[in-house]
């Protein structure tokens, strides 16, 4: 008997639907990304994106645990000469929630194509609303 090895033709993807309010960030992250990545399924397959679509409400009502909402910051570069950047988190939480998801997810993923691939599977709302009631997505609860 060979081993199953799962590919693009014998995928079967899910849309969850996570809502995020009152959930620890750095939690909900590693959670989200064991989704996107597939390892909740019993056909993981590491070289072949077997996850499911993810899309995550109330974005804005995520928690921090102790003094991170103040001291933690977020530093990038705009590839200019002085062009390094900070934002604290108390900031990110007030002007776009969502930055502060992606960012914790996207450091989860694999740094490759396929980890590239993964994360574009994941849609994150601020709010309760989102547009992709067509796609029918379940309720996740973890």
């Amino acid at each position: 008997m060979s081993s199953f090895m799962a590919n693009a033709q014998n995928i079967e993807r899910k849309w969850l639907l996570i809502d995020a309010e009152g959930k620890v960030l750095g939690r909900l992250a590693s959670e989200v990304a064991k989704i996107l990545r597939g390892k909740h399924k019993a056909t993981f397959t590491p070289h072949v994106d077997t996850g499911d679509f993810v899309i995550i409400v109330n974005a804005d009502k995520v928690k921090l645990t102790g003094k991170k909402l103040i001291q933690k910051k977020h530093y990038y570069h705009t590839g200019y000469p002085g062009g390094l950047r900070e934002i604290s988190y108390q900031d990110m939480m007030q002007n776009n929630p969502e930055m502060a998801i992606r960012l914790a997810v996207k450091g989860m993923l694999p740094k490759n194509r396929l980890g590239r691939q993964m994360f574009r599977k994941l849609k994150v709302y601020a709010g309760p609303e989102h547009n992709h009631e067509a796609q029918k997505p379940e309720k996740y609860d973890f």
